[in-house]
């Protein structure tokens, strides 16, 4: 056996349900306690980590890439659209965050 064994598919996907929770309780808890829902989104990030696990898209949108803070537009998080992209601005950290959204503009024309 060596050092780096590989995780067995059922832990990885017990994983993936774990992480959907985690990020689902983040969201119910984030009016009461903050500090409780950013320690969620921690969780979450460490067993993808763990289990080599990719966070899905959804998901990753949810929590700051600079300081790892659960967003809740409106409440520490700003959205706005700028030239094909959308940009979070975080007000925890001040940091701002831009994704691509040409793909979704380009799926509405053709249609």
């Amino acid at each position: 056996m060596g050092k780096y064994q590989k995780k067995p598919q059922k832990q990885k996907e017990i994983a993936r349900e774990r992480i959907k929770v985690l990020f689902e309780q983040a969201k119910k808890t984030f009016r009461k306690d903050k500090k409780l829902s950013n320690r969620y989104i921690k969780l979450a990030r460490e067993l993808a980590m763990k289990f080599k696990i990719r966070i899905p898209s959804e998901l990753k949108r949810r929590f700051c890439k600079h300081c790892y803070s659960y967003l809740m537009p409106g409440k520490n998080v700003r959205v706005r659209t700028r030239e094909g992209k959308v940009v979070y601005y975080c007000l925890e950290c001040k940091k701002y965050m831009r994704f691509p959204y040409l793909r979704e503009r380009k799926a509405k024309r053709k249609k």
